[in-house]
C-alpha cells in the first residue's frame, strides 16, 4: 500500500507545482472551488435564508485575488461598503414607511451612497455602498430587515470561504517570478549599455538612436517594480514565506540596485551626448577607451547573482575605467566644459560599478 501511494503523492505534488506556476489558471481554479463551496455551505448560516445562497458565491468571487493579503483586505473593504449601503437603505425603508415618495427616497439613498463611496478608507468597498443600497431597496420585498441580514451574512460567509481557500490551497507566492523579472531588467540595462558603447566607438552617440533602449529600460522597470511589490504582498499572511526569506531580501536589494542603475544609465546617455564632440578633451583614442570601459561595465552588470566569474568581471571593469580616467586631459580655459563632462562620465560609471558590488 505505501508503494502504491507514493507515486500518487508525487503526482499530486507535481501537479500542484505546475498549477502554482500558472497564476491565472490557479486563481481561476481556486475561485471556482471557493464559489461552489460557499454556495453549498451558505444554507448552514444562522439567521440567513436559503434562497439567498448565491450571495455566498458572490462573496467568494469578489474576494479572490492573486495574494492572500489582498483577498483579506478587499474582503474587509467589501463588507464595510455593504454594511454602510445596507444602513442607508434601511433608513430609506423607514422613510418609505413614513410616506416619502419612492423616487425621492431612491434618489437620495443612491446619491448619498455614491458620496460616501468616495471615502478613501473604504477602498474597493466604496463601489459596493450604492449597490447594497439599491439591492435592499428594490429586492427586499416586504422584509427588508430579513433580506439585509441574509444578504450581508451570506456575502460575509462567502468572503471567509474565499480567504480560506486562497490561504489553504497553494497560497500564491510570487517571489521567484519577481526574481525572474529582475533578471529581465538587468538584461535591458545591459543592452542599453552595449548600444551606448557601440555608438560611442563609432562616434555616433545619438539620443534618438538610443531612445528605444531607454524606453525598454523604463518599461521593464515599471513592470518589475509592480512584480516585486506583488511578491512582497504575496508573502504577507502566507505560510510558505518562511522558506523564502533570503530570496525576498535578495529581490529587495536587487530592486533598489536596479532602480539606481536605471537612473545612472539615463545620466550616462545624457553625458555621452554632451561629450561626443569634445575631441580636444577626449579624442578618438579616448572614445575607444571609454567605449571599452562601458562594455566592461555592461559585462559586469550582466553577471547573474552568484556568478563565479563576477569578481573577474569587476576587476576588468575597474581596470578599463582606470585606463579611461588616465587618458582624460587636464582642463584648461578652453576645454573645461568638455573635460568636466568626461570626468562626470567616469564618476557615473564608477557609481554603476558600486551598485553592483553587493552582488559580486
Amino acid at each position: 500500500m505505501p508503494e502504491t501511494r507514493a507515486p500518487r503523492v508525487r503526482g499530486a505534488v507535481t501537479y500542484a507545482a505546475r498549477l502554482a506556476a500558472q497564476p491565472r489558471l490557479l486563481l481561476a481554479v481556486k475561485t471556482a472551488v471557493a464559489a461552489v463551496l460557499a454556495w453549498y455551505l451558505a444554507p448552514m448560516i444562522p439567521f440567513a435564508e436559503d434562497q439567498y445562497s448565491y450571495y455566498g458565491a458572490l462573496g467568494a468571487l469578489v474576494t479572490m485575488h492573486p495574494t492572500v493579503a489582498r483577498s483579506a483586505r478587499v474582503g474587509g473593504e467589501v463588507l464595510m461598503g455593504l454594511a454602510l449601503g445596507i444602513a442607508l437603505s434601511l433608513c430609506g425603508v423607514a422613510a418609505l414607511r413614513a410616506g416619502v415618495p419612492g423616487g425621492l427616497v431612491l434618489g437620495v439613498v443612491i446619491g448619498v451612497a455614491v458620496l460616501l463611496g468616495g471615502w478613501r478608507f473604504l477602498g474597493t468597498g466604496g463601489d459596493w455602498v450604492a449597490l447594497a443600497g439599491l439591492f435592499v431597496l428594490l429586492a427586499a420585498g416586504g422584509d427588508p430587515e430579513g433580506f439585509s441580514v441574509s444578504y450581508l451574512g451570506t456575502v460575509a460567509f462567502g468572503i471567509v470561504i474565499g480567504i480560506a481557500v486562497n490561504l489553504l490551497v497553494v497560497p500564491p507566492l510570487y517571489i521567484r517570478r519577481a526574481g525572474e523579472k529582475l533578471s529581465l531588467l538587468r538584461d535591458a540595462l545591459t543592452s542599453l549599455l552595449d548600444e551606448a558603447a557601440d555608438a560611442l566607438a563609432r562616434g555616433d552617440v545619438d539620443r534618438d538612436g538610443l531612445a528605444p533602449a531607454l524606453a525598454r529600460v523604463d518599461e521593464v522597470s515599471v513592470t518589475v517594480r509592480e512584480e516585486v511589490r506583488e511578491a512582497e504582498e504575496s508573502a504577507r499572511a502566507n505560510p510558505r514565506r518562511r522558506r523564502h526569506v533570503d530570496e525576498r531580501d535578495e529581490n529587495t536589494r536587487r530592486m533598489e540596485a536596479m532602480e539606481r542603475l536605471g537612473y545612472l544609465a539615463h545620466e550616462l546617455v545624457d553625458l555621452l551626448v554632451d561629450v561626443q564632440d569634445a575631441d580636444p578633451a577626449l579624442g578618438p583614442d579616448g572614445r575607444q577607451t571609454l567605449a571599452r570601459a562601458i562594455a566592461k561595465v555592461s559585462d559586469l552588470v550582466a553577471a547573474p547573482v552568484g556568478d563565479p566569474d563576477a569578481r573577474s568581471r569587476l576587476a576588468a571593469a575597474s581596470r578599463a575605467l582606470d585606463a579611461y580616467e588616465a587618458g582624460i586631459v587636464s582642463p584648461d580655459s578652453g576645454l573645461r566644459r568638455e573635460t568636466a563632462a568626461a570626468a562626470a562620465i567616469d564618476l557615473c560609471l564608477r557609481r554603476i560599478i558600486d551598485a553592483t558590488r553587493p552582488f559580486v
